[in-house]
């Protein structure tokens, strides 16, 4: 999940922050002293200057600090974090990502209640689960900006057409099965399937009630309930029919360019994409749904990305002040009103949904609601990144039946789970 993707290019007069180093070619990563480097991943100019306004909230609540933006596209940032990590030069602040802290928190300080005292965090003000977002096997590292987990999304006029059922609030796997079953035609599948780790596993995830990683990041693919379900989810293609199978491992968006081109009725995706999927081009009317629940309900997963403090940040409570800035009030209603993405805090939700156009602003909102009712943090080994590149092109031949669900689990819990 890429959330907040801001942008390299930058004015002239933001390049020296870009390289990290002061008019005066002073480091920038973990200094001491009154300046405060702030690095996050960019993806266009639009983010940039979002990421922009946010610091600029950061610097005017710490007038005798200054904070300098240090960004690189996504693929970058982590190439070049892990130099710095390496080296001892990570910015003070640094942005990291739910689904990456597992190969980071070497770099980062474990934040504790003193800790997010002196950033001025309430836990109580952030929603429901948000502070597991940023913590591995129970220690807290960041504190999150913004949160999702995944929904069904649904063509509606797909439905209508061929009568099949419309996913609902409350909806179970049966449920599931029969709408997909009843938008199957020869002319579109009802079902497109996953390719992508949040994609692939939510399904599973929801329908088994356990994540294939128990809490204290022991890997646990091989957890019969785990390996049921997503066994079921592997035969949707194989033997349901409702689904049809991947073409290559390079199709990573699969399920997801299915949907939104109108050639499958329903995809799981994150919320991150809730806006963009009821606005599609082809201009179909979409819904949404939470995930449908299985025998102990829908379990979900709550993601995002946030900030934490870098271990070897010589200036702690500086940075501490920063980020707790970063994420104060006046920057979550400012991430809210500008619809980028759903805030963690609490207060600021109802201004996400005040800024999505009027026609949609309901559906997003119930859907939301009740999605977020039954999450929890994702839970990951330190070579789940490894795991994940391992398995996925694996799903083509289990989608193409060439090979079966449980010998891919096995194989890789037999692999990395040692």
């Amino acid at each position: 999940m890429k959330k907040m993707h801001i942008a390299a290019a930058l004015t002239a007069s933001a390049a020296l922050v870009l390289t990290g180093c002061s008019a005066g070619g002073t480091d920038a990563g973990s200094a001491g002293g009154d300046k405060i480097v702030v690095d996050m991943w960019a993806g266009s100019q639009d983010d940039t200057a979002a990421l922009e306004a946010q610091v600029a909230i950061a610097q005017k609540a710490n007038p005798d600090l200054k904070i300098e933006l240090r960004t690189a596209p996504w693929g970058d940032f982590f190439t070049k974090l892990t130099t710095n990590m390496a080296s001892g030069n990570m910015a003070c602040v640094t942005g990291m990502n739910s689904g990456m802290l597992s190969s980071y928190t070497a770099g980062f300080a474990q934040l504790t209640d003193e800790d997010l005292a002196t950033a001025g965090i309430v836990t109580d003000e952030f929603a429901d689960g948000a502070l597991e977002i940023l913590s591995n096997k129970g220690d807290v590292y960041g504190v999150p900006f913004d949160m999702a987990t995944m929904l069904t999304y649904y063509n509606a006029d797909m439905l209508a057409e061929t009568g099949a059922p419309v996913p609902a609030d409350g909806w179970t796997f049966d449920d599931f099965e029969a709408t997909a079953k009843a938008a199957t035609t020869d002319q579109h599948a009802g079902f497109g399937i996953g390719m992508g780790g949040f994609q692939w596993q939510a399904l599973p995830i929801a329908k088994a009630g356990v994540q294939p990683v128990k809490q204290d990041g022991t890997l646990d693919l091989t957890n019969p309930a785990f390996v049921d379900a997503a066994t079921w989810y592997g035969e949707l293609v194989t033997e349901q029919k409702v689904a049809l199978p991947v073409s290559s491992a390079s199709d990573t968006g699969w399920g997801e360019n299915q949907y939104s081109s109108g050639m499958a009725a329903m995809a799981v995706d994150g919320t991150w994409n809730a806006v963009g999927y009821l606005d599609n081009d082809p201009g179909f009317t979409a819904g949404m749904a939470p995930l449908p629940a299985g025998a102990n309900g829908s379990l979900g997963l709550v993601l995002g990305s946030g900030f934490g403090i870098a271990q070897d940040c010589d200036n702690k409570e500086a940075a501490l002040k920063v980020l707790g800035s970063l994420l104060s009030v006046e920057s979550q209603d400012y991430i809210a009103s500008s619809g980028r993405s759903y805030p963690a805090r609490v207060s600021s939700q109802p201004l996400y949904f005040e800024s999505l156009p009027a026609e949609f602003r309901d559906q997003v909102e119930a859907a939301f609601e009740s999605a977020f009712s039954n999450v929890q943090g994702q839970y990951v080994t330190d070579n789940w990144s490894k795991i994940d590149t391992f398995v996925q092109p694996q799903l083509v031949s289990v989608y193409n039946g060439q090979e079966s669900m449980e010998n891919v689990l096995k194989t890789a819990q037999s692999q990395f789970g040692k």
